[in-house]
């Protein structure tokens, strides 16, 4: 993908939960595993790993799962893991559009969290991390790059939107690395590809 005159910034998805117990934190996970949209068009598997403690902690298991359609044999797992410290970690992909000299749908990575109540490096319970922000902001020097903001940032709100219906939400985030409220980027963002296609 490239990214002319921007800074790369990881971008996040967070949600804290009403009720949100030990006992229940794999039922909200499966949920989100069940919602996202995985990509199609990547050939191989999914990598889920359970993490204790904190991010520097070595994984307690690393198990490959084709998604969505071996969901259900990855919580399974994660039952063994469920524990008040532990987080589960599923890394995977999703169709966007991408620039690579031409535009292409192709897979872009990203990361699906649950956090156990004690889990250190966490305050919230669930988390997607969707990698570097620039796939979802105007890239004006790019070739027709306002038909491919607004795609991909339709796929995002579509998400969120789905996500919001799904889960019990006290509170979400969408934010980036650098600690910007990322929503009201994209609203920037809708509204000026929006004029540009104009």
């Amino acid at each position: 993908m490239v990214t002319k005159g921007l800074m790369a910034d990881q971008l996040f998805l967070s949600y804290w939960l009403n009720g949100f117990t030990l006992q229940n934190m794999l039922r909200h996970y499966e949920k989100m595993l069940h919602l996202f949209p995985f990509s199609r068009l990547m050939m191989g598997a999914s990598v889920f790993k359970v993490i204790p403690i904190a991010y520097s902690e070595p994984a307690l298991i690393e198990q490959t799962f084709t998604m969505p359609e071996q969901s259900g044999d990855l919580v399974s797992s994660a039952k063994t893991f469920q524990n008040e410290d532990c987080s589960f970690r599923l890394e995977s992909f999703w169709d966007l559009w991408q620039f690579d000299g031409e535009w292409k749908l192709a897979p872009a990575r990203v990361a699906l969290s649950c956090f156990g109540p004690a889990f250190e490096d966490a305050e919230e319970q669930l988390q997607i991390e969707f990698g570097i922000d620039a796939l979802f902001l105007p890239q004006p020097e790019l070739p027709n790059y306002a038909r491919m903001a607004q795609y991909n940032i339709r796929s995002l709100l579509k998400l969120v939107h789905d996500l919001d219906d799904a889960l019990s939400v006290d509170r979400r985030k969408l934010w980036s690395e650098s600690g910007e409220n990322f929503a009201e980027q994209l609203e920037v963002a809708l509204r000026e590809t929006s004029g540009a296609r104009e």
